[in-house]
């Protein structure tokens, strides 16, 4: 067997080969080869052990053609960055890599911001007179970021990872390392978990919950799968802090790497809420939502805080009062359901507004589970099956066809609806 150091050498000499055969260029074209990789070329790699995946990431980095953006080191053994295709190639026939996957877009799940209540900034649904205390629990926010200064929001700390190494001028400007939010949608999502029982705004499932920002996309509420991954490996890293992380974003593509992740981190202790996508499509082949260790979590419509249908729409059109929403993702992957049309809950500069999607609805789902945790005193495995089956037997969910359920599901797999309440209230 050879020694860790004869293997470091090995893997030295294999990739300084690789990075030679590509960067001896003609002179003549070396420039338009480092402009055109430079724009494209984008990949994931990742290894079974931490040597191979370091001693890799270290050669490769004397390449002018490769840029490494995240180191992985937590959730998964490797790297993430700008790779010409030939050495991405040839990764991908070494027996030392795991798996090499291309780098894709990942934007937040967000149906539209009705422009009435944008327009006129909708002020708090009713009055909450008492204040409670604040939840002693944690729970990440994967996403946009988080408003650090909206009163209505504990947020215990953060990570950013969208935008590492892109160019210098970010860094001087000092927005790599903010994981204050640039959009909203993730700000949003923190006041439905857990916006603090303080007599103003609102109140989340969750209420007061420490949050922590992880900024994995940008301003424009887009980013790159490997910011997410490199977002659930730092979760992952602080899961002896963090009980509960919400994802209320998805890729237009599956992503293994993405799944394994999110498995490590769940067998650290993390317990993963996500959002199943917007395009009234099958959510079975995007990530994370078909991750088999997550609650992937559909909308439904609801205008009135009540069950029973009838009402009429107070923002955009979801579908019916108490009906699966329009525009929800559906499928066999799907673990659970929520409210994710018209949504009131935080927004950035300290303030509120209403959004719609399922973005909206895992958050509700992310909360619950705090609060189940809270609550119950629940110590058990974060694999999503055993928390289901633990908050199924407490009678923390509803079926579709119970006192609280819900109508128009389009297939076959009949997700229970998310329901802290021991009764159903009419």
């Amino acid at each position: 067997m050879r020694s860790p150091r004869t293997r470091l050498c090995l893997i030295s000499v294999i990739v300084a080969a690789l990075v030679l055969t590509f960067t001896h260029t003609d002179p003549s074209t070396a420039r338009a080869q480092h402009t055109s990789n430079a724009s494209s070329g984008r990949y994931i790699v990742t290894f079974d052990d931490s040597s191979a995946a370091n001693a890799y990431a270290y050669v490769l980095s004397f390449s002018r053609e490769v840029r490494i953006d995240h180191q992985y080191a937590s959730a998964l053994d490797g790297f993430a960055g700008r790779i010409p295709a030939s050495i991405a190639a040839a990764l991908r026939n070494d027996p030392a890599v795991k798996a090499v996957e291309p780098d894709v877009a990942v934007s937040v799940n967000v149906e539209e911001l009705p422009t009435g209540i944008d327009r006129i900034d909708a002020e708090p649904p009713g009055d909450i007179d008492a204040i409670g205390p604040d939840l002693d629990i944690d729970i990440a926010v994967i996403d946009t970021g988080i408003d650090l200064d909206h009163p209505d929001l504990r947020v215990a700390g953060g990570f950013a990872s969208y935008g590492v190494a892109e160019i210098l001028f970010l860094r001087l400007c000092g927005l790599t390392d903010s994981f204050d939010d640039g959009n909203g949608h993730g700000t949003h999502v923190s006041g439905t978990a857990a916006a603090r029982d303080n007599s103003i705004g609102v109140a989340g499932v969750a209420p007061g919950a420490r949050l922590w920002a992880v900024r994995v996309l940008g301003p424009a509420g887009t980013g790159c799968l490997s910011d997410v991954i490199a977002g659930v490996d730092w979760v992952t890293d602080h899961a002896s802090t963090i009980e509960v992380a919400n994802m209320s974003l998805g890729s237009s593509s599956s992503s293994p790497t993405l799944c394994s992740a999110i498995a490590s981190s769940v067998a650290a202790g993390v317990t993963y809420a996500v959002a199943t996508g917007n395009d009234g499509a099958n959510a079975a082949n995007t990530s994370p939502a078909n991750c088999a260790d997550v609650i992937a979590t559909s909308a439904i419509a609801d205008y009135d805080g009540a069950p029973g249908g009838g009402a009429e729409s107070t923002c955009t059109d979801g579908g019916a009062d108490d009906t699966f929403a329009t525009f929800s993702n559906f499928g066999a992957v799907v673990d659970v359901a929520a409210p994710g049309v018209c949504i009131f809950s935080t927004y950035m500069g300290g303030g509120y507004d209403t959004l719609s999607g399922t973005s909206m609805a895992s958050p509700h789902t992310a909360g619950a589970v705090a609060r189940f945790i809270v609550q119950t005193g629940y110590g058990g495995s974060a694999a999503p099956s055993t928390v289901l089956g633990a908050m199924n037997a407490a009678g923390w969910l509803e079926s579709q066809s119970g006192a609280c359920g819900f109508t128009g599901d389009p297939d076959a797999s009949h997700e229970p609806l998310i329901h802290p309440g021991a009764t159903c209230a009419p």
